[in-house]
């Protein structure tokens, strides 16, 4: 699911950038890139996907 978000923040931070579309500091590309590299890291570290059973199929 934070892989998701991930590509979604980078889409936002691509469009503002190539767009040159001027913001405020909190809306920035690279604000938007910054949280996407942290949910990307958070994804790729095991949080925030799916639980165990869900992610393997039922064990017996």
């Amino acid at each position: 699911m934070l892989g998701i978000a991930a590509a979604v923040l980078f889409l936002i931070a691509f469009l503002l950038n190539a767009a040159g579309i001027a913001t405020n500091e909190v809306l920035s590309s690279t604000n938007f890139m910054l949280v996407g590299l942290a949910a990307l890291a958070l994804h790729v570290a095991g949080i925030g996907g799916a639980r165990p059973a869900q992610r393997w199929g039922r064990r017996r």
